[in-house]
Parts: structure tokens; sequence; C-alpha cells
């Protein structure tokens, strides 16, 4: 069997990594020269560094950022120094995601609530965790359109499950009738089970005027907040900033 011939075999394996570098790897061996076992570990290697990287690309794409871009490294704390970062930090360690606990980001809008919820994401993206972000309109829309198809049950499973659940911009566009009904089945589903980080630039005293059912928003908070951390972010908006500029 040629080279040729060991790549089309190794991908018919489904060891795509190893067919990729299977012909440098034969060439480092030659030239080390490496040892039959040395040679091996390399390719396995490869490969599993190969279905790492396949894997956190899938679990990015099915988290379905808004903006993928946002990390803890290109964020500047500088600009609201008041930002409790070492919350933000200790929540971007996944410990809070592992006791199933939940967070709460409040502040007015432009104030980094969103590019923190997803850096957050992202990192327990690396860690291991099963992500989902969704605009909380966006959400509603997608669950009522599971009703209109017959399809509300395994939406529900899904959004019920998934480790780190980010509704972001809650109280940003005006929401549906049915609204506090389904995002407390939500929460109540997710209650310790799984992780909730909701983002909003309404205080929770007006949740219930927005949602138009104080006693579900207060069922809703009591289980959001049992094990909750809050951040508060702001006063200074980034997009304040940037029209000013301009």
């Amino acid at each position: 069997m040629n080279v040729v011939e060991l790549e089309r075999a190794l991908r018919q394996l489904r060891l795509g990594g190893m067919a990729a570098v299977l012909e440098t790897r034969l060439r480092q061996a030659q030239a080390e020269p490496m040892a039959p076992i040395d040679l091996i570990s390399c390719l396995v290697s490869d490969e599993l560094t190969r279905r790492a990287d396949r894997l956190l690309d899938r679990r990015r794409k099915q988290a379905g950022f808004r903006d993928p871009d946002r990390t803890l490294d290109n964020f500047d704390f500088s600009f609201n120094p008041k930002i409790n970062r070492s919350l933000v930090f200790d929540l971007a360690t996944g410990t809070f995601i592992s006791k199933r606990e939940d967070a709460l980001f409040l502040g007015p809008g432009g104030t980094g609530k969103s590019h923190l919820a997803q850096a957050i994401a992202q990192a327990a993206i690396l860690q291991g965790y099963r992500v989902l972000y969704r605009e909380t309109h966006v959400l509603l829309d997608e669950l009522a359109e599971a009703v209109a198809d017959g399809t509300r049950k395994d939406y529900m499973e899904m959004v019920s499950t998934v480790s780190l659940l980010i509704l972001d911009d809650f109280g940003m566009r005006k929401l549906p009738h049915t609204a506090a009904e389904d995002l407390l089945e939500i929460v109540m589903r997710r209650y310790e089970r799984c992780s909730t980080l909701l983002t909003s630039n309404r205080p929770v005293e007006d949740w219930g005027k927005l949602l138009g059912d104080v006693a579900a928003v207060s069922s809703m908070l009591d289980r959001l907040l049992h094990h909750g951390h809050v951040l508060k972010c702001g006063p200074r908006s980034w997009r304040t900033k940037a029209a000013a500029a301009s």
C-alpha cells in the first residue's frame, strides 16, 4: 500500500486528521529519524487534535452566538471600572455551571452585558459544556414556531437540558402574551438542573409589568436568584460613546 492508498484508507476509516498529515509525518520520520512508536503517537495526537478542534467549532455553531468574536480578551474593563471583574472571571471558570447555578447581568443598554455573556459562554465551550445562545424574543419566536409545527416538546427538551442557556436582551423588545408562562416553564425546568444566564436592561422591579404577570415573574426570579449571581453593568454605554465620536 503506497502513501496515496494509505491516505485513502485512513479517510475511509474516518481518520481524516491522520490522513491530512501522513505525508508530512513520514518525511519527519525519515529526517529525524523517528522510532515507529513515536510516528504512531504523533499521528494519533494529530487525529485527536483535529477531532477536538472540530468539536469546538461544531459547538460554537450550535450555540448560535450573535457575536462569535466576543471574548474576555477583547472586553475593555476600564470603560466601566466598577464592573465586578472578580465575578466575571469566576463565572468564566465554569464553576457556576458545574454547580447548576444561574446568573443575571443587569444594566443600561450598551454597557457590555451581551459581550460578557457570550464571552463566558465561549469559555464554557472550551471547558466542554454545551451552550445555547438566544436573544429572548428570538427564543420565544422559535418556541411559537415549534408549537405551530407540532415540535414544541422536542424544542423544550433541547432548551431545558443544554448545560448553559443564554437569554440575552430580555426587555429590549415587546414579547408575546405567552412570554411569562413560557419563560417560567423554561426556568422551572432548568432550576437546579442546568445553568441559565439572563441579561436585561430593565431592573427586576419592572419585569412584572413588562410581562404582564407579576406572579409568574416572582416565581421566575425566586428560582433564578436562589443560586444566582448578579452582575451590575454600566453606567457608561459603548453605543453612546460611539455615537458621540462619530
